[in-house]
């Protein structure tokens, strides 16, 4: 299979880094063919703009990022770098990030790659989204460290739990698109244990991400279980992430 691991740490060193270099060895390995987009190295622009659009400009007096994005898409006239990634999601079977969480959610760096990679009219469009997103048919993955312990990320935890700390990227980035969504592998704090305990954690991990394949993805309400207003129907018992049946 065809694997593209988003990396984004600034420290190639870092655990992030240790995790990356896990998941080569293990799915090259494994006979997969896998590709690395390493953000802070190629020095990935993050933030989405004018400058993204190459050709004729939809509207050439009010910027739309929306609109220009998916005429961008339809003339491929979108800039070079955004296109040379979209080419990397198209060819990959399985797409993992690799990343810190900074702020309860994903460093910059990558929050902009989604920005622009991921643009209306390649991902997603009015009535290609969620099930019938347009990268469906393929699998990502997060793969993360936090700077705080397990339990601080329970659900009791003052952080919350982390699949709901994770609910906004797997389920308003990832399963928006179209992905099938497999679980996160989640590091804790691998700045504050041992040396054994990181050894251990990598162990894991090469366990964790060696089984890709028939690890069953994460549950998302299909677009069936919805009503016309998009909320879910009556006598649907609310399953996934955030969502609650209203009291």
């Amino acid at each position: 299979m065809n694997i593209l691991i988003v990396f984004a740490h600034p420290e190639a060193r870092s655990f992030n880094g240790a995790l990356k270099d896990v998941a080569v060895d293990t799915l090259s390995k494994a006979g997969h063919d896998v590709v690395v987009s390493d953000l802070y190295a190629m020095g990935f622009h993050p933030a989405t703009g004018a400058g993204d659009f190459t050709g004729r400009r939809a509207d050439p007096e009010v910027l739309s990022i929306a609109a220009e994005q998916t005429h961008a898409v339809e003339n491929g006239t979108l800039s070079p770098d955004i296109a040379a990634e979209q080419k990397k999601v198209l060819a990959a079977d399985l797409v993992v990030f690799q990343f810190p969480i900074w702020w309860f959610s994903m460093p910059s760096i990558l929050k902009g790659w989604v920005d622009r990679v991921f643009a209306r009219g390649f991902a997603y469009l009015p009535g290609r989204k969620y099930d019938t997103g347009m990268l469906a048919g393929r699998r990502a993955m997060l793969s993360l460290t936090t700077g705080t312990s397990r339990d601080t990320y329970m659900p009791d935890g003052i952080d919350g739990a982390i699949n709901d700390i994770l609910w906004p990227i797997h389920n308003g980035i990832l399963r928006y698109t179209g992905f099938d969504v497999l679980p996160p592998f989640v590091a804790y704090m691998p700045g504050r244990i041992s040396a054994e305990e990181r050894k251990a954690q990598l162990d894991a991990y090469r366990d964790h991400i060696g089984s890709f394949e028939t690890l069953p993805p994460l549950f998302f309400h299909p677009l069936s279980d919805y009503g016309p207003d998009e909320r879910l129907k009556p006598g649907v018992v609310a399953r996934s992430g955030f969502q609650k049946n209203p009291e």
